[in-house]
């Protein structure tokens, strides 16, 4: 792990999280994910805001509700590897699986706290336009999540346990307390079930929007 710039949180002596760990419904694992840090490259983000998502068959919106394709495999393999997916033609989301190999269940992540690599992280969510964005914002939201840890397609699929070129470490966990859940973000279908679960009061958590079903 690269040092923390100045204001940066220091990594170093950080524990992987085990494949056990993921080895569980995402649901479960969801709330758990709080405070872990994910690491690629120069950039690490501490996790606030998460969204689990359940098996083929009895979560409607799940992307492996309907069983395997080539978009989903990755989701029905072993636990603990990144599920990238590409949505609305502009946006990278990833997700870590869950459960064992042939179920299908992940975790969306949804928000975070840049720890390190603020300025490579800043200049990835400015490249190409005119704009600013506040240190809140670098990974506010799954896709603002996704560039800021440079994650593309070619990631899709990569194994987070044993650490590699993308970790997920123990990091802060938040005292129990602290944790809140609710009905997931945009969903049309299961959308009251409460695997949306984040860090009361943190600045950096998106915010919450319901579905609104597209005009013809």
């Amino acid at each position: 792990m690269r040092p923390s710039g100045p204001g940066e949180r220091p990594l170093a002596g950080l524990v992987p999280l085990t494949r056990e760990f993921f080895d569980r419904p995402g649901h479960e694992v969801a709330p758990d994910l709080l405070g872990r840090v994910i690491a690629h490259g120069p950039v690490s983000v501490r996790l606030t805001e998460v969204e689990a998502y359940g098996e083929p068959g009895q979560d409607p919106a799940s992307h492996t509700y309907r069983g395997r394709t080539p978009r989903n495999a990755v989701m029905f393999g072993p636990p603990g590897h990144l599920y990238v997916y590409f949505t609305y033609g502009m946006h990278f989301c990833a997700n870590i699986v869950c459960l064992p190999e042939g179920v299908g269940s992940g975790v969306l992540l949804r928000a975070g706290e840049v720890v390190s690599g603020e300025e490579v992280a800043l200049a990835r969510r400015t490249a190409g336009a005119s704009r600013t964005v506040s240190t809140r914002d670098l990974a506010r939201g799954p896709a603002r999540l996704a560039v800021a840890l440079n994650f593309t397609r070619e990631h899709d699929g990569l194994d987070v346990c044993p650490p590699g070129p993308i970790s997920l470490l123990e990091g802060d966990p938040p005292k129990a307390e602290s944790i809140r859940s609710g009905p997931r973000t945009g969903v049309s279908s299961a959308r009251e079930t409460p695997w949306r679960f984040w860090i009361d009061a943190d600045p950096t958590v998106s915010p919450y929007r319901p579905h609104v079903p597209r005009r013809r």
